[in-house]
């Protein structure tokens, strides 16, 4: 029996066609919910646009000077919050750690350095995944504390030592504090926050939907 080869292939072509189309189609809906996620946190973060933009700026580009500094003799984390710049983990002796923060300080936009740097060997891949693990439950405690904005915090920690950023009251950052405090596995909690007043809250928070008046009956 004689087979067509053109017609077993359109067919075979058509469904190679649609699995590549589907996964690009997989492909933009991740992308479109990615973005649509990023975007909702960006827009419940009380910095600003530029701010937040700033510090991712400074991230990267520290983070980009760190290889010629620090190499393998050190391991440096560096976090902005509002061009705030906070410098953990481990150098080898105080020039280094020296140098590290006025590399940092020398960047553009930087408004502040808070040096938390250990003179200490790197820290293990061990000790990091814990830390890694206590900022995921600080920040869980946090989304569950309906009195305070869990997005408002940034949550760094070191060592087991967590601290907290951000733009929040002082009632605000207090019961962050206990509630980080609360969480095991932490063993110190320094806050670092930019305090606002609660006048200042009020007006950043967007207004309260109002709801529909109920209608009278006949």
């Amino acid at each position: 029996m004689q087979i067509n080869a053109g017609a077993v292939l359109r067919p075979l072509s058509k469904a190679v066609l649609c699995v590549a189309l589907l996964s690009s189609l997989q492909g933009c809906v991740a992308v479109v919910a990615g973005a649509a996620v990023s975007g909702a946190v960006a827009t419940a973060d009380r910095r600003t646009l530029g701010a937040q933009t700033e510090d991712k700026g400074i991230e990267l580009k520290a983070a980009a000077r760190m290889g010629n500094i620090v190499g393998d003799a050190g391991h440096v984390n560096i976090n902005s919050y509002n061009r705030k710049v906070l410098l953990t983990g481990e150098v080898k002796d105080e020039a280094m750690k020296r140098a590290v923060e006025n590399e940092v300080r020398g960047i553009t936009n930087v408004d502040n350095v808070i040096n938390e740097l250990q003179i200490a060997g790197p820290s293990s891949y061990t000790s990091r995944a814990s830390d890694a693990l206590i900022t995921s439950k600080v920040k869980l405690s946090l989304a569950d504390k309906k009195t305070v904005s869990a997005t408002s915090f940034q949550v760094v920690t070191e060592g087991g030592t967590v601290y907290l950023m951000g733009l929040v009251t002082q009632r605000e950052g207090n019961i962050a504090a206990d509630v980080a405090q609360g969480v095991s596995g932490v063993m110190r909690v320094v806050k670092m926050f930019e305090y606002i007043s609660e006048e200042d809250l009020r007006s950043m928070s967007p207004p309260q939907q109002q709801q529909p008046e109920p209608r009278g009956t006949s």
